[in-house]
């Protein structure tokens, strides 16, 4: 079954090393946080406030017919914009952006979420674009989404039949953990404005600050701890390595994602995430900030060098080895996913010879 990831504006595997430092961090260093958070980053606080910070200004002039009605369906020549924007007329909302060795044949592991259509919120509430099958046939196992909400935006009330995982990229958005109990005790008048279409992204009123105002606790009680659906990873700081530095959140820390697995992994200008493969998932790779390259090899002859920047998709098959390199000027930042029950178990190819016996080497 696939699973749906969602990494976002408002609210899109790694141990070892980062630039060919061993796969076993043998430095013992006590300042250096440990690669998991801990039990303090789970769940509900009521130190959790909500700030007065706007995600990114976005400059941009609009096209001459992007102010129409959308359903005029006006021709928009985006070849001449300078910072082209997912707007129609009242729908959709500002982009920060950025819009910015092989051999034989593998899968395509590389997808720009920029080049993809927009799913456009109401009244300038936001938008969202997918990556699944359809741009790359081969990511059979997780699918993704990109999604903008302004400020007092809601996604509507929604559950998939596969697991979802999201990670906030900034802003700050709420996911309220009342238990309906019962049955609304409502006369059937009480649901006459409800809409005929569904509405995916749409404006509303602002959450309060402080979200003891908002909390509601039903008969059913408190959620528990080990099963909250929140886990505020952006607090949790990062474990340094040779050429970067690497977080992970899995459920081990998070136990309510059963199946998932991640890292937000840091690598330095001219360092890399050393070769490795992943024998019991797929990985599945958002890009957050940077410009990379990464060669996936297929068994027994293929490979495939890609070059990829923030905003793109990869995807690495399950015991495919890659590598993932930093070719800009500043640091590289991104995410992994895996399937699995613990961020663990990926060979590296040092790993792999040191455990050669020297006569063979």
């Amino acid at each position: 079954m696939k699973s749906i990831l969602y990494y976002t504006s408002c609210f899109i595997a790694v141990l070892g090393t980062v630039n060919g430092a061993p796969a076993r961090n043998t430095i013992r260093d006590s300042a250096n946080p440990p690669l998991r958070g801990s039990e303090d980053l789970l769940g509900y606080s009521s130190d959790n406030k909500l700030s007065d910070h706007s995600t990114e200004e976005v400059k941009y002039t609009l096209l001459p017919g992007q102010k129409e009605d959308p359903k005029i369906g006006s021709y928009l020549d985006f070849e001449k914009a300078d910072n082209p924007q997912p707007i129609r007329g009242d729908l959709g909302a500002s982009d920060p952006g950025p819009r910015k060795s092989n051999n034989g044949q593998t899968i395509n592991a590389q997808w720009p979420m920029g080049s993809l259509s927009d799913r456009y919120g109401s009244e300038n509430s936001g938008w969202a674009r997918q990556e699944n099958t359809v741009v790359m046939p081969d990511a059979t196992k997780m699918a993704g989404v990109d999604m903008r909400l302004e400020a007092g935006a809601y996604r509507e009330l929604h559950w998939h039949v596969a697991s979802e995982w999201s990670l906030v990229l900034n802003g700050s958005c709420r996911i309220q953990r009342s238990v309906l109990a019962k049955n609304f005790d409502l006369p059937i008048s009480a649901f006459n404005d409800i809409p005929e279409d569904q509405l995916y992204i749409f404006p509303g009123t602002k959450a309060p600050k402080d979200i003891e105002e908002q909390n509601v606790t039903t008969a059913a009680g408190i959620v528990p701890l080990s099963q909250s659906y929140s886990y505020h990873f952006s607090e949790q700081p990062a474990h340094e390595v040779a050429g970067g530095s690497v977080k992970i959140v899995d459920p081990v820390t998070f136990p309510i994602a059963t199946n998932f697995a991640a890292a937000i992994v840091t690598v330095k200008p001219g360092g890399m995430r050393e070769i490795h493969w992943h024998p019991t998932s797929d990985e599945w790779t958002f890009f957050i900030k940077g410009k990379a390259r990464a060669t996936l090899f297929t068994a027994p002859t293929t490979a495939t060098t890609f070059d990829y920047r923030a905003g793109d998709v990869g995807y690495f098959p399950q015991s495919n080895s890659h590598y993932i390199e930093n070719t800009g000027d500043e640091d590289l930042m991104f995410l992994e996913v895996l399937q699995t029950d613990k961020f663990t178990g990926d060979f590296t190819f040092l790993s792999f010879l040191v455990s050669w016996v020297m006569h063979i080497c």
